[in-house]
């Protein structure tokens, strides 16, 4: 799978992915990452990527010239849908992310100052999304949010594949305690029931456990 991202700072990514998880699959090739500078695609002597709102209003807007061009440009290379990290998209969430996986690549464009004009979501037939409500000073750290989520699901990215089916938010779960050496430390011990060895016990507990998990603390809070 291959990971295109349109950015006003590409020096953003290569520090984030060189390690870990996605890091080894890069240097595996079982997924590709390639950060753009969205200057490359302006035309004039500033290498200007925004300009005034019309209409009026504070801050910027970036102009649609040099971020439908860097994707068309790309599109050669990768075929997949086209993304924008917008704080209205559908929320991203593990279904999403393994629906993207299924794709042969995405083209991620990260947007910044006012947002982005809206001919580009148009002209691009664009799929938003949003990795949550708060604010950010831009599209970059979102993009590395849906990047991970998915290409951890991608076929081969993962070294054991086993450890995705037991995934936070896999089977409306989001995990259980877990547990490991020593038993004992400073006189808080490891429940029985995980050195017991009895795996159907054990299988029960952690699912117990997980129902207890489900409802994020947030959600718990805002109906108090």
């Amino acid at each position: 799978m291959r990971f295109d991202v349109v950015t006003i700072f590409p020096g953003m990514f290569g520090p984030v992915f060189q390690q870990g998880v996605i890091g080894r699959a890069i240097e595996r090739g079982a997924i590709q990452l390639h950060a753009h500078d969205l200057r490359e695609h302006t035309h004039d002597r500033h290498r200007q990527v925004d300009d005034m709102p019309f209409g009026g209003g504070p801050g910027m807007v970036m102009k649609p010239e040099p971020v439908i061009e860097a994707v068309e440009a790309l599109r050669g290379a990768n075929p997949g849908p086209v993304i924008l990290m917008e704080p209205w998209g559908e929320r991203l969430d593990q279904e999403l992310a393994a629906e993207l996986a299924r794709q042969p690549g995405l083209i991620i464009v990260c947007g910044r100052y006012e947002g982005i004009d809206d001919r580009v979501r148009s002209a691009l037939q664009a799929r938003e999304i949003s990795i949550g409500d708060y604010v950010l000073s831009g599209g970059e750290i979102p993009a590395m949010v849906l990047i991970d989520a998915t290409a951890r699901l991608v076929p081969g990215v993962v070294g054991d594949p086993g450890s995705l089916a037991q995934d936070s938010f896999v089977d409306e779960m989001t995990g259980w305690p877990q547990f490991t050496r020593p038993a004992e430390y400073r006189g808080m011990t490891v429940p029985d029931v995980l050195l017991s060895g009895d795996h159907a016990r054990i299988r029960q507990w952690r699912r117990q456990q997980a129902a207890q998990r489900r409802v994020p603390h947030n959600k718990e809070l805002k109906k108090t």
